[in-house]
Protein backbone atom coordinates (compact mmCIF):
# COMPACT_ATOMS: atom_id res chain seq x y z
CA UNK A 1 0.00 0.00 0.00
CA UNK A 2 0.93 3.52 -1.23
CA UNK A 3 1.79 6.08 2.13
CA UNK A 4 -0.40 8.40 0.40
CA UNK A 5 -3.98 6.30 1.22
CA UNK A 6 -2.87 6.07 4.90
CA UNK A 7 -4.19 8.54 7.03
CA UNK A 8 -1.67 10.65 9.23
CA UNK A 9 -1.48 8.88 12.61
CA UNK A 10 -1.28 10.25 15.81
CA UNK A 11 -0.50 8.72 19.51
CA UNK A 12 -1.53 10.90 21.78
CA UNK A 13 -2.65 11.14 25.46
CA UNK A 14 -1.41 10.79 28.93
CA UNK A 15 2.18 11.23 30.06
CA UNK A 16 4.08 7.97 31.08
CA UNK A 17 1.30 5.76 28.92
CA UNK A 18 3.66 4.71 26.75
CA UNK A 19 3.59 7.05 23.65
CA UNK A 20 7.01 6.84 22.41
CA UNK A 21 7.93 3.41 22.99
CA UNK A 22 4.08 2.53 21.28
CA UNK A 23 5.10 4.90 18.32
CA UNK A 24 8.70 3.62 17.89
CA UNK A 25 6.99 -0.08 17.65
CA UNK A 26 4.63 1.26 14.69
CA UNK A 27 7.09 2.61 12.22
CA UNK A 28 9.38 -0.14 12.68
CA UNK A 29 5.86 -2.50 12.03
CA UNK A 30 4.88 0.19 9.12
CA UNK A 31 8.73 -0.33 8.11
CA UNK A 32 8.73 -4.04 7.43
CA UNK A 33 5.43 -3.52 5.25
CA UNK A 34 7.13 -1.44 2.86
CA UNK A 35 6.17 1.76 4.32
CA UNK A 36 8.53 4.24 6.31
CA UNK A 37 7.42 6.42 9.24
CA UNK A 38 8.76 9.25 10.93
CA UNK A 39 7.78 10.92 14.22
CA UNK A 40 7.17 14.26 14.85
CA UNK A 41 6.98 15.61 18.67
CA UNK A 42 3.63 17.44 19.81
CA UNK A 43 5.68 17.51 23.50
CA UNK A 44 5.95 21.53 24.17
CA UNK A 45 8.86 20.94 26.60
CA UNK A 46 10.55 18.53 23.59
CA UNK A 47 11.02 21.55 21.16
CA UNK A 48 14.10 22.57 23.69
CA UNK A 49 17.71 21.82 23.39
CA UNK A 50 18.83 20.17 26.33
CA UNK A 51 15.82 19.07 28.42
CA UNK A 52 16.22 15.62 27.76
CA UNK A 53 15.79 13.41 30.84
CA UNK A 54 13.25 15.45 32.33
CA UNK A 55 10.85 15.04 29.51
CA UNK A 56 11.58 11.39 28.65
CA UNK A 57 13.06 12.43 25.18
CA UNK A 58 13.55 9.85 23.18
CA UNK A 59 17.15 9.36 22.52
CA UNK A 60 19.05 8.97 19.37
CA UNK A 61 19.70 5.63 20.29
CA UNK A 62 16.58 4.44 21.17
CA UNK A 63 15.13 5.81 17.88
CA UNK A 64 17.13 3.31 16.20
CA UNK A 65 17.46 5.22 12.84
CA UNK A 66 14.05 6.09 12.63
CA UNK A 67 14.08 9.66 12.19
CA UNK A 68 11.91 12.47 14.45
CA UNK A 69 11.13 16.20 14.08
CA UNK A 70 10.83 19.08 16.11
CA UNK A 71 12.77 17.61 19.00
CA UNK A 72 15.71 20.15 19.94
CA UNK A 73 14.89 22.88 18.07
CA UNK A 74 14.20 25.97 20.39
CA UNK A 75 17.16 27.30 22.74
CA UNK A 76 16.26 27.79 26.59
CA UNK A 77 15.90 31.52 26.44
CA UNK A 78 13.13 31.05 23.09
CA UNK A 79 9.90 30.71 23.72
CA UNK A 80 7.32 28.13 22.69
CA UNK A 81 4.51 29.13 20.78
CA UNK A 82 1.20 27.02 19.67
CA UNK A 83 1.16 28.89 16.65
CA UNK A 84 4.77 28.88 15.59
CA UNK A 85 4.51 24.83 16.36
CA UNK A 86 1.83 24.64 14.14
CA UNK A 87 3.53 26.26 11.11
CA UNK A 88 6.50 23.96 11.52
CA UNK A 89 4.73 20.72 12.38
CA UNK A 90 2.74 21.11 8.84
CA UNK A 91 6.27 21.98 6.91
CA UNK A 92 6.99 18.90 8.25
CA UNK A 93 4.01 16.63 7.99
CA UNK A 94 4.66 18.27 4.03
CA UNK A 95 7.96 17.11 3.59
CA UNK A 96 7.14 13.77 4.95
CA UNK A 97 4.12 13.11 2.36
CA UNK A 98 6.65 14.42 0.13
CA UNK A 99 8.97 11.83 1.04
CA UNK A 100 6.37 9.09 0.27
CA UNK A 101 6.41 8.10 4.35
CA UNK A 102 4.04 8.17 6.64
CA UNK A 103 4.08 11.10 9.40
CA UNK A 104 3.63 9.83 13.32
CA UNK A 105 2.61 12.93 15.46
CA UNK A 106 3.36 11.43 19.67
CA UNK A 107 2.87 13.63 22.24
CA UNK A 108 0.68 14.79 25.23
CA UNK A 109 0.58 18.85 24.92
CA UNK A 110 -2.85 18.92 24.39
CA UNK A 111 -3.39 22.00 22.62
CA UNK A 112 -0.02 21.30 20.19
CA UNK A 113 -2.07 18.10 18.84
CA UNK A 114 -4.84 19.86 18.06
CA UNK A 115 -2.70 22.35 16.61
CA UNK A 116 -0.94 19.62 14.13
CA UNK A 117 -4.22 17.54 13.38
CA UNK A 118 -6.77 20.16 13.21
CA UNK A 119 -8.63 23.54 11.18
CA UNK A 120 -7.37 25.85 13.41
CA UNK A 121 -5.89 29.42 12.75
CA UNK A 122 -4.09 31.53 15.61
CA UNK A 123 -4.31 34.90 15.57
CA UNK A 124 -1.70 37.29 16.13
CA UNK A 125 -0.52 39.57 19.52
CA UNK A 126 -0.43 43.13 20.29
CA UNK A 127 1.52 43.60 22.44
CA UNK A 128 0.77 47.38 23.01
CA UNK A 129 -3.10 46.34 23.09
CA UNK A 130 -2.45 43.57 25.72
CA UNK A 131 -0.60 46.11 28.16
CA UNK A 132 -4.01 48.46 27.80
CA UNK A 133 -5.82 45.86 28.72
CA UNK A 134 -4.25 44.63 31.53
CA UNK A 135 -4.07 48.27 32.78
CA UNK A 136 -7.67 48.74 32.57
CA UNK A 137 -8.46 45.29 34.03
CA UNK A 138 -6.42 46.16 37.07
CA UNK A 139 -8.23 50.13 37.38
CA UNK A 140 -11.26 49.09 36.54
CA UNK A 141 -11.79 45.27 37.95
CA UNK A 142 -11.41 42.13 35.71
CA UNK A 143 -15.32 41.80 36.62
CA UNK A 144 -16.10 45.05 34.14
CA UNK A 145 -13.65 43.72 31.61
CA UNK A 146 -15.48 40.47 31.49
CA UNK A 147 -18.90 42.59 30.96
CA UNK A 148 -17.27 44.33 28.12
CA UNK A 149 -16.33 40.75 26.63
CA UNK A 150 -19.90 39.98 26.83
CA UNK A 151 -21.28 42.84 25.11
CA UNK A 152 -18.92 42.21 22.40
CA UNK A 153 -18.28 38.37 21.67
CA UNK A 154 -21.02 36.84 24.48
CA UNK A 155 -20.20 33.08 23.65
CA UNK A 156 -16.32 33.42 24.59
CA UNK A 157 -17.69 35.25 27.69
CA UNK A 158 -20.12 32.40 28.46
CA UNK A 159 -17.06 30.33 28.42
CA UNK A 160 -14.82 32.00 29.65
CA UNK A 161 -14.96 32.36 33.85
CA UNK A 162 -14.37 36.42 34.76
CA UNK A 163 -11.66 34.88 37.31
CA UNK A 164 -9.50 33.81 34.15
CA UNK A 165 -7.94 37.10 33.72
CA UNK A 166 -5.56 35.93 30.90
CA UNK A 167 -8.42 34.85 28.99
CA UNK A 168 -10.56 37.84 29.44
CA UNK A 169 -7.77 39.74 28.36
CA UNK A 170 -6.86 37.87 25.07
CA UNK A 171 -10.28 37.88 23.79
CA UNK A 172 -10.37 41.45 23.93
CA UNK A 173 -6.81 41.38 22.40
CA UNK A 174 -7.90 39.34 19.85
CA UNK A 175 -11.40 41.35 19.12
CA UNK A 176 -9.64 44.77 19.01
CA UNK A 177 -6.84 43.14 16.75
CA UNK A 178 -8.89 41.20 14.25
CA UNK A 179 -12.39 42.62 14.55
CA UNK A 180 -13.58 39.04 14.87
CA UNK A 181 -14.83 37.20 17.56
CA UNK A 182 -12.58 35.18 20.14
CA UNK A 183 -15.03 32.25 19.88
CA UNK A 184 -14.65 32.20 16.19
CA UNK A 185 -10.80 31.19 16.39
CA UNK A 186 -11.76 28.36 18.68
CA UNK A 187 -10.84 25.26 16.76
CA UNK A 188 -13.20 22.70 15.56
CA UNK A 189 -12.84 18.65 15.80
CA UNK A 190 -12.03 18.75 11.51
CA UNK A 191 -9.14 17.54 10.81
CA UNK A 192 -7.04 19.01 8.18
CA UNK A 193 -5.78 15.65 6.60
CA UNK A 194 -7.29 12.43 7.23
CA UNK A 195 -6.52 11.16 10.50
CA UNK A 196 -6.08 8.28 13.02
CA UNK A 197 -5.54 9.26 16.33
CA UNK A 198 -4.29 6.64 19.16
CA UNK A 199 -4.23 6.43 22.57
CA UNK A 200 -2.90 4.16 25.46
CA UNK A 201 -5.00 4.20 28.26
CA UNK A 202 -4.56 2.51 31.88
CA UNK A 203 -6.10 2.35 35.22
CA UNK A 204 -5.01 5.51 36.95
CA UNK A 205 -3.71 3.48 39.97
CA UNK A 206 -1.67 1.22 37.74
CA UNK A 207 -0.43 4.69 35.78
CA UNK A 208 0.27 6.67 38.76
CA UNK A 209 2.70 3.49 39.32
CA UNK A 210 4.32 3.89 36.29
CA UNK A 211 4.78 7.37 36.99
CA UNK A 212 6.04 6.73 40.34
CA UNK A 213 8.57 4.57 38.46
CA UNK A 214 9.60 6.53 35.82
CA UNK A 215 10.19 9.25 38.42
CA UNK A 216 13.08 7.28 40.39
CA UNK A 217 14.76 6.16 36.73
CA UNK A 218 14.68 9.42 35.72
CA UNK A 219 16.38 11.09 39.09
CA UNK A 220 18.79 7.93 38.48
CA UNK A 221 19.67 8.32 35.21
CA UNK A 222 20.98 12.17 35.58
CA UNK A 223 17.95 14.45 35.88
CA UNK A 224 19.82 16.31 38.91
CA UNK A 225 22.60 17.06 36.78
CA UNK A 226 20.63 18.18 34.08
CA UNK A 227 18.85 20.65 35.37
CA UNK A 228 21.78 21.84 37.27
CA UNK A 229 23.39 22.21 33.75
CA UNK A 230 20.16 24.05 32.78
CA UNK A 231 20.43 26.56 35.28
CA UNK A 232 23.86 27.76 34.33
CA UNK A 233 22.08 28.76 31.06
CA UNK A 234 19.43 30.34 32.63
CA UNK A 235 16.77 28.16 33.17
CA UNK A 236 15.14 29.19 35.96
CA UNK A 237 14.55 33.22 34.29
CA UNK A 238 13.46 31.54 30.94
CA UNK A 239 10.22 32.96 29.28
CA UNK A 240 8.25 28.86 29.03
CA UNK A 241 10.76 26.45 29.72
CA UNK A 242 11.08 26.29 33.27
CA UNK A 243 7.39 25.34 33.26
CA UNK A 244 8.37 21.65 32.48
CA UNK A 245 7.22 19.51 34.99
CA UNK A 246 9.17 18.79 37.48
CA UNK A 247 12.20 20.82 36.73
CA UNK A 248 11.87 23.30 39.72
CA UNK A 249 11.74 20.69 42.06
CA UNK A 250 15.24 19.48 40.80
CA UNK A 251 15.88 23.48 40.64
CA UNK A 252 14.80 23.72 45.04
CA UNK A 253 16.72 20.73 45.45
CA UNK A 254 19.60 22.06 44.26
CA UNK A 255 19.16 24.86 45.92
CA UNK A 256 19.17 23.01 49.34
CA UNK A 257 15.40 24.08 49.99
CA UNK A 258 14.44 20.18 49.72
CA UNK A 259 15.60 16.96 50.13
CA UNK A 260 15.97 14.22 47.45
CA UNK A 261 12.57 12.40 48.98
CA UNK A 262 11.00 15.57 48.79
CA UNK A 263 11.66 15.79 45.42
CA UNK A 264 10.73 12.90 44.05
CA UNK A 265 7.71 13.20 45.99
CA UNK A 266 6.77 16.44 43.87
CA UNK A 267 7.90 15.39 40.61
CA UNK A 268 5.52 12.16 40.67
CA UNK A 269 3.05 14.72 42.60
CA UNK A 270 3.00 17.24 39.63
CA UNK A 271 3.18 14.05 36.50
CA UNK A 272 0.45 12.91 38.36
CA UNK A 273 -2.08 16.14 38.51
CA UNK A 274 -0.36 16.47 34.49
CA UNK A 275 -2.29 13.45 33.74
CA UNK A 276 -5.15 13.92 34.73
CA UNK A 277 -5.10 17.36 33.19
CA UNK A 278 -4.49 15.22 30.07
CA UNK A 279 -7.24 13.06 30.57
CA UNK A 280 -9.97 15.47 30.97
CA UNK A 281 -8.72 16.73 27.64
CA UNK A 282 -8.42 13.93 26.02
CA UNK A 283 -11.38 12.41 26.58
CA UNK A 284 -13.38 15.55 25.15
CA UNK A 285 -12.22 13.89 21.75
CA UNK A 286 -14.47 11.08 20.14
CA UNK A 287 -12.13 10.40 17.43
CA UNK A 288 -9.36 8.89 20.02
CA UNK A 289 -9.56 5.14 19.12
CA UNK A 290 -8.19 4.24 22.67
CA UNK A 291 -5.71 1.06 23.11
CA UNK A 292 -5.92 -0.80 26.53
CA UNK A 293 -2.43 -0.67 27.90
CA UNK A 294 -2.56 -3.76 29.81
CA UNK A 295 -3.80 -5.75 26.94
CA UNK A 296 0.44 -5.37 25.96
CA UNK A 297 1.83 -3.78 23.21
CA UNK A 298 1.39 -6.91 20.33
CA UNK A 299 -2.27 -6.77 20.90
CA UNK A 300 -2.64 -3.17 20.09
CA UNK A 301 0.07 -2.97 17.90
CA UNK A 302 -1.92 -5.36 15.80
CA UNK A 303 -4.87 -3.23 16.37
CA UNK A 304 -3.88 -0.34 15.31
CA UNK A 305 -2.36 -1.96 12.23
CA UNK A 306 -5.89 -2.93 11.19
CA UNK A 307 -7.50 0.27 12.18
CA UNK A 308 -4.57 1.51 9.23
CA UNK A 309 -5.84 -1.41 7.08
CA UNK A 310 -2.72 -3.26 6.70
CA UNK A 311 -1.91 -6.53 7.87
CA UNK A 312 0.63 -8.32 6.09
CA UNK A 313 4.70 -7.71 6.11
CA UNK A 314 5.94 -7.23 2.61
Amino acid sequence: MDSSQIPLVAVVGLTASGKSGFSLQLARALGERGIPGEIISADAFQLYRGMDIGTAKVSVQEREGIPHHLLDVLELQEKASVAAYQHSCRQVINDIRRRKALPILVGGSGLYVRAALDEIEFPGTDSGIRTRLAAQAAQLGIDKMHQRLAEVDPQSAAKILPSNERRVIRALEVYELTGKKFSATMPRREYFQPTLQLGIKWPLDVLDERICQRTTQMLVHGFIQEVAGLEKQGLADTPTACRATGYQAVMDLLAGKITREEATEQIALQTRQLARKQRKWFRKDPRIHWLDGEAGAAANLDQALTLLGINEKK
